[in-house]
């Protein structure tokens, strides 16, 4: 069972991840990787919630964490995506851009996981 919550969450998050991509590509072009950002952060700060309402909640435990946590989100965020992009813009000479992007990448997936949590809590 917890398998089968795992990959039902996992394939949503991959279908959620796949249309957040397409959708920046067509709206911002792919100049800068702001599809991966917006993920990486978006699913910091929902993880946040999901680990947050089951510390300071008590809501529906393992099967919630499995199906959201390493399911939904495992899939929707990506730090593999978030490596080679970084790596190709450093490749193109785009020393500014990869280092904003690590930048924002990690403060804003870091401040997001944290707000989300603090959410949570109150």
């Amino acid at each position: 069972m917890k398998v089968l919550l795992i990959g039902l969450g996992g394939f949503f998050g991959a279908i959620a991840r796949y249309g957040v991509s397409r959708a920046s590509l067509l709206l911002f072009g792919g100049r800068f990787p702001l599809g991966t950002l917006f993920v990486n952060v978006s699913g910091s700060f929902l993880l946040g919630c999901v680990i947050g309402a089951l510390f300071f909640r008590s809501t529906s435990g393992e099967n919630f964490r499995l199906l959201l946590g390493t399911g939904f989100l495992g899939a929707f965020t990506t730090f593999s995506t978030f490596s080679v992009e970084t790596v190709l813009l450093f490749d193109e000479g785009r020393y500014l851009a990869g280092s904003a992007n690590v930048f924002a990448n990690l403060f804003l997936s870091l401040i997001a996981a944290l707000i989300g949590i603090w959410l949570v809590k109150q």
